[in-house]
C-alpha cells in the first residue's frame, strides 16, 4: 500500500515538474536579447547593497571580465573586500576616492569636490572598452545630498558603451536613476545587530 502510494507521489510530482520545465522553457525562448549592458542599482535601508555588488564582481572577475570600482564616500577605512580583490590586480581596478560621510568631514564643498573627482574617474572608465562591469560603491548618496548633478550622471549612464555593466548601491536612489536602471533591488530592514548594541565588525560590515 505504501510503495503505491508513494509512486503516485512521484508519478505527480514528475508530472507537475515537467509542466513547469514546459512553461519555464516557453518563458526563456521568448527572450531573444542575448547580451545588453546592464545599468543594476542595489538601494534601500537594509544592509548588502554594497555586497551583493562585490558578488556580482567577483562572479565577473571568475569569467576574467576585466572591472572597475569606483567608491564614493568611503574613504580612510581599510576593507576586507578591498584587501581581497588585490589579487585580482591584473583584472580590477580599484579607486577608493571617498572621505568618509558626510558627519565625519562636516564640510559640504570638500565633500562635493571628492565627488566630482570620483565621478571624473568613473567617466574614465567607462570609456575604456575593455571594461565589462563597474561598480560606481554609494553614488547614490552623492546624489541625494546633491555633491554631482543627477541629470548628467543619469544622462552619462544611460548613454554608456552598449555592453558595459554598471552597479550602482546606495540608500535612497533617486527616482529618475530607478527609471534609468534595467534592475533594481531595495534591501529591507528586518533586523540589524547595530540596534542591539553590537558595532560594526571586520568580515561582516567591513
Amino acid at each position: 500500500m505504501t510503495g503505491s502510494a508513494d509512486e503516485t507521489e512521484a508519478l505527480r510530482h514528475r508530472l507537475k515538474m515537467a509542466k513547469r520545465k514546459a512553461a519555464q522553457d516557453a518563458e526563456v525562448a521568448s527572450k531573444t536579447i542575448l547580451e545588453k549592458g546592464l545599468l543594476v542599482v542595489h538601494t534601500g535601508n537594509g544592509k548588502g547593497k554594497s555586497t551583493a555588488a562585490f558578488g556580482l564582481l567577483l562572479r565577473a572577475l571568475g569569467h576574467g571580465f576585466p572591472c572597475g570600482v569606483v567608491q564614493f564616500v568611503k574613504g580612510g577605512r581599510e576593507t576586507g573586500e578591498r584587501r581581497a580583490f588585490e589579487r585580482f590586480s591584473d583584472l580590477l581596478v580599484w579607486h577608493t576616492m571617498g572621505e568618509g560621510f558626510t558627519w565625519e568631514t562636516q564640510d559640504r564643498d570638500r565633500d562635493k569636490r571628492a565627488a566630482e573627482a570620483a565621478w571624473c574617474r568613473a567617466r574614465e572608465l567607462m570609456d575604456r572598452p575593455d571594461l565589462k562591469l563597474l561598480v560606481l560603491d554609494e553614488l547614490n548618496i552623492v546624489l541625494r545630498y546633491g555633491y554631482l548633478p543627477l541629470a548628467e550622471v543619469v544622462a552619462v549612464l544611460a548613454a554608456r558603451r552598449s555592453d558595459l555593466h554598471v552597479v550602482v548601491t546606495g540608500r535612497n536612489a533617486k527616482p529618475e536613476l530607478i527609471e534609468a536602471a534595467d534592475l533594481v533591488t531595495e534591501m529591507s530592514l528586518v533586523k540589524h545587530p547595530f540596534a542591539a548594541g553590537v558595532r560594526a565588525q571586520a568580515g561582516i560590515e567591513f
